[in-house]
């Protein structure tokens, strides 16, 4: 890749970004619409300052994101920041959050309270027989005028139970499909939403790479660098698409029905 020109001893991560990035042509505002990655965090990281991107491992995130972006090989450019900030992080290990050593204060467990218990006892021994003797001939529970419940709704008689009719599953015709096909020349980031800005796909598209997505109504297409793709829309080519190193935002629709 061309960008290995850069030395790697005299510059630092954030200024590759930089120069990267004026060299594609660039301004933050693209490489922020491409990455998804807000402005303030891409000049802090041009300035070698991660703090705002909340640590290492979103960092890390963020620095493969730019460099692709930018036309960087993400994976060398990691590798570089893992090396100036001390490497890959390690996982935090279990002994680290439990101490073994640690006394835990477990309170005393007593015997039960003999005499409360028999004295509570007796209390309801006394209440019972209380209630049971002004109670008398109230004891004896009416039921009859007590109903069972039916648990089916009362319909009247001669009337036919309908459900209403349940609306069929819409389906989206053939016609109204739009069939985007992009094939990579060479690595290259690539974002594709459909109408309503679900994300499709958002990534690096590997070189010999070739990916299709299908939509209705329509395919919205974003790409870092227009000369290192092929994009076929609803199968037909898209000339003049742009050059190497242009970034292209491109909607398309479904086809056009034919003219008899």
């Amino acid at each position: 890749m061309w960008w290995g020109a850069f030395a790697v001893q005299e510059q630092s991560i954030g200024a590759m970004l930089a120069a990267a990035r004026q060299s594609a042509g660039l301004t933050v505002a693209q490489v922020s619409a491409a990455t998804r990655i807000r402005e303030a965090i891409i000049h802090g990281m041009e300035q070698d300052e991660y703090g705002q991107c909340g640590g290492d491992f979103y960092a890390r995130g963020h620095v493969r994101a730019v460099a692709a972006a930018v036309g960087l090989d993400p994976e060398a450019t990691v590798h570089l920041y893992d090396q100036n900030h001390g490497g890959v992080p390690q996982p935090v290990r279990a002994s680290a959050v439990f101490q073994a050593d640690r006394k835990i204060n477990v309170p005393e467990r007593r015997g039960p309270n003999w005499t409360m218990a028999l004295g509570v006892a007796l209390a309801i021994v006394v209440v019972f027989g209380t209630m049971r003797v002004l109670g008398g001939a109230s004891d004896q529970v009416r039921t009859g005028d007590v109903r069972a419940a039916s648990a089916r709704p009362s319909v009247p008689p001669n009337t036919p139970i309908t459900e209403a009719p349940r609306p069929a599953p819409s389906k989206v015709s053939a016609k109204g499909l739009v069939t985007v096909r992009i094939k990579a020349k060479r690595s290259s980031y690539v974002n594709v939403h459909d109408a309503e800005g679900q994300k499709l796909f958002s990534g690096t598209l590997k070189a010999g790479k070739t990916s299709t997505w299908k939509a209705p109504e329509k395919v919205n297409v974003l790409l870092s660098d227009a000369g290192a793709v092929t994009l076929h829309v609803n199968g037909k080519k898209v000339k003049g698409l742009g050059g190497s190193g242009d970034m292209v935002r491109r909607s398309f629709g479904p086809p056009k029905p034919q003219s008899r």
